[in-house]
């Protein structure tokens, strides 16, 4: 946390320990104020644009939207029939990571239809991990009062160094590994697992020659509140892995700058770099585990 401190003046009532204001007779000598930075754990909002608010973590991630965009059509103009050094290398990373697509799915087919959305997600929090990383990212901003105190607002900070951004990206998964799963089974099928009200409908029918559906069906039922409750903690494991380790390592780099701003950030800035690129990874892989998961039929 750092400190401007603005209109000198060489008493303040924290340096004499008393809260003594200035008079009338004592001219046009106010006291002075501070400017304080700080790292929060909400987004601050920067701009209103017709009543909509817009934080410095929604901008940032617009410009990676915006960086991404780009970089694809980019790419797209630069693909060959008959690849080059540079994209032979490329495809035979991206063959490498279907493989491992494979291993999860259990076929390229279904890979295929998934495989674009996890690399979505994967670059998307890549980026974003290190762009609150990059030089002037939290250094340019403006000065605002809150609560009779001025505060320094970045204009840009890690997106996915805000839980509101994190917790987005979480319901996303799972949304859309919920309609791959109503998509591969059926939505009555799919729903069941969750509510499970079939089990019990059947009791008075199979009750005459099966007694222990009193029993096992009752215990499907909770098994459905069970899966509903598993469904809500994988998005709160999504969503606050990924914020407590990116939201962590900007602290702790702000915190050893505030220390020594020379050399001493530069191995902790290379954790973040191998911590963002491993987040990215997991959060990923996980999506994909849910999908894969939700588009498997039961009796696999």
């Amino acid at each position: 946390m750092s400190e401007n401190q603005i209109n000198n003046n060489p008493k303040t009532s924290a340096e004499t320990g008393s809260a003594e204001q200035p008079t009338a007779h004592e001219g046009a000598v106010e006291p002075k104020a501070e400017i304080k930075t700080q790292h929060t754990l909400y987004a601050e909002p920067i701009a209103n644009i017709g009543g909509f608010t817009v934080t410095n973590s929604l901008l940032s991630s617009w410009i990676v939207l915006i960086i991404i965009l780009c970089a694809s059509l980019a790419l797209r103009k630069r693909i060959k029939m008959i690849p080059g050094r540079a994209q032979s290398i490329f495809e035979m990373l991206i063959d490498q990571v279907m493989q491992m697509f494979d291993t999860v799915t259990g076929s390229r087919e279904k890979t295929k239809q998934i495989a674009p959305l996890i690399f979505t997600f994967f670059f998307f929090i890549l980026i974003n991990n290190w762009f609150g990383l990059l030089p002037g990212v939290g250094s340019f901003g403006q000065v605002i009062k809150v609560h009779n105190e001025l505060e320094f607002v970045p204009y840009l900070r890690g997106a996915t160094a805000d839980l509101n951004t994190t917790l987005a990206l979480a319901a996303i998964g799972l949304v859309v590994s919920n309609i791959f799963g109503i998509m591969a089974v059926g939505a009555s099928k799919h729903f069941n697992k969750f509510i499970n009200i079939k089990t019990l409908l059947e009791i008075p029918k199979k009750i005459k020659n099966d007694w222990t559906v009193i029993l096992v069906n009752p215990i499907n039922v909770f098994i459905g509140l069970v899966e509903t409750i598993s469904e809500v903690a994988k998005g709160a494991s999504l969503s606050l892995r990924l914020y407590g380790n990116i939201f962590a390592g900007e602290v702790l780099l702000a915190s050893i700058s505030g220390m020594l701003a020379f050399g001493l950030p530069l191995p902790f800035m290379a954790l973040e770099i191998f911590v963002g690129l491993v987040q990215a990874f997991i959060f990923s892989i996980l999506v994909l585990v849910y999908i894969t998961l939700h588009t498997s039929h039961e009796e696999h």
